[in-house]
């Protein structure tokens, strides 16, 4: 990240004026959506579909900005990419994405607004039973685990403020921690409106002063390194691949079930997708594009620094400050998402209250993720791309198959088949990448021994009718 003596010479008091109003307008944003719940009765308010689901009311306008924002707060992990790989960060983080995001609109949408559950977890508990429940809980939190966004959010704040990275990480995480505590699902919801706004105009703005001053985007071709402009980065295929099949995971997060269980309708749901994944495919040409100017402008800079050192010096003053707060929203919107389901994991699905289900219980859970998250990301030394195949491997590799399974074939799969396959396949990526790393027994990435050791166990349930037990 740009060391805060470098960051400052470039912010005037204009730049943090506009910094700041940005966190204010995100403040008031939140303060709206809970003054709607005065319309609400006490019953209503107090409600475990409250505080998990916002009700089941999430309007158009407000399913694709949280869904946007949400799904997009790794922004350093992607521009060091590109800076060190080129367009390979656009198949790997984008297009294997897009048809992750297509495939969930058309064809689950509908299923998994069938089942009527409150998390991902429950349906898998709803399709298998009560131990495949608290299984599945435990997969997606190490999945939902923020620990990139901790990470980012730290070095972002360090920058800016200067100081450790551990306290402004433990800075940040407290004040998104605190606000999620308040207003649940809907504070989460409404932070989203105003960042959604200003993460999309931010990496526009790199882009539009990127091309007034250093010209077309097609100048580029003749300043990168050939690999840059090549879609494989130099990468093998087994490589490419795996990012592939955790976009797949997609299939299975948690977020979007929730925001899909969420939304007030199914069409809201499927429209809501397409609109995010148009969005999204915008957003990521934008990154891609400014991180590249970023490698061509300044190629010995650092990648992690690269893509905040060149916005920093391609804007004027007051825009500054816009680009800061379009970084912080990126990540901000990101991260109190994934904190709050992760509690949610822990405290609704694993232990499984239901009934006994109390809010104070999801408060509790939702302090031991963030002081998790803290202590856990200090051990990747800022390094996000490694957290995001290290712990997405988990759930795309050994929730994918079943879950899906389970869905289009109800029946076919018992819980104790689902439990033994995921659980082999788990076992499987664990000892696969310690025994590699040691051994260096094959050039097979742990993800693939993780999905076959998940999927043979279930061939023999799906030759036969549906089961008995």
């Amino acid at each position: 990240m740009v060391s805060h003596s470098e960051l400052l010479q470039f912010i005037t008091p204009l730049d943090w004026v506009v910094f700041f109003l940005v966190l204010i307008a995100t403040l008031a944003s939140v303060l709206y959506g809970q003054s709607l719940k005065s319309k609400l009765s006490d019953s209503e308010k107090n409600s475990t579909l409250e505080l998990l689901l916002m009700g089941r009311k999430l309007t158009l306008p407000i399913f694709v900005a949280t869904m946007v924002a949400t799904w997009y707060g790794g922004i350093f992990g992607v521009t060091a990419l590109t800076f060190e790989k080129g367009i390979y960060n656009f198949l790997t983080q984008g297009v294997f994405w897009y048809a992750s995001y297509l495939i969930f609109a058309f064809f689950l949408v509908k299923k998994i607004r069938s089942f009527e559950a409150m998390t991902i977890a429950e349906l898998a508990g709803g399709l298998f039973g009560p131990k495949a429940e608290r299984l599945t809980a435990s997969l997606n939190f190490l999945n939902l685990l923020p620990l990139a966004y901790t990470i980012s959010l730290g070095l972002f704040l360090q920058a800016l403020f200067g100081g450790s990275l551990f306290f402004n990480t433990a800075i940040g995480i407290a004040l998104v921690t605190l606000w999620s505590l308040w207003g649940g699902f809907r504070a989460v919801v409404f932070s989203d409106l105003v960042q959604f706004v200003f993460m999309i105009l931010g990496v526009f703005l790199v882009v539009v002063f990127a091309w007034m001053e250093f010209g077309s985007p097609l100048n580029l071709i003749h300043q990168l390194p050939p690999t840059h402009l090549q879609i494989s980065g130099g990468e093998s295929l087994t490589t490419i691949f795996v990012w592939g099949f955790i976009a797949l995971s997609t299939l299975v997060d948690p977020n979007f079930y929730q925001r899909c269980l969420a939304a007030e309708s199914e069409k809201v749901a499927k429209k809501g997708l397409l609109i995010s994944t148009v969005i999204w495919f915008l957003f990521d040409c934008c990154t891609t594009l400014g991180a590249l100017y970023a490698k061509a402008i300044l190629p010995g800079a650092n990648p992690q620094n690269a893509y905040l050192q060149f916005s920093m010096q391609v804007v004027p003053a007051g825009v500054r400050g816009l680009i800061l707060s379009g970084v912080l929203a990126t990540i901000l919107s990101t991260l109190d998402s994934y904190l709050f389901n992760a509690a949610t994991c822990l405290s609704y699905d694993f232990f499984q209250l239901k009934d006994k289900f109390k809010i104070w219980h999801h408060h509790v859970a939702l302090i031991f993720v963030a002081v998790l998250s803290l202590i856990l990301g200090a051990q990747f030394e800022g390094d996000v791309v490694s957290v995001w195949k290290t712990l997405g491997s988990f759930s795309a590799a050994c929730l994918l198959f079943p879950i899906l399974v389970g869905q289009w074939l109800p029946g076919r799969i018992s819980e104790r088949t689902f439990c033994w396959a995921v659980s082999i396949g788990c076992f499987g990526i664990v000892s696969w990448k310690f025994l590699n790393q040691k051994y260096s027994i094959a050039p097979i990435d742990e993800f693939y021994i993780g999905l076959l050791l998940t999927t043979a166990p279930l061939l023999p349930s799906l030759l036969r009718k549906k089961s008995k037990s």
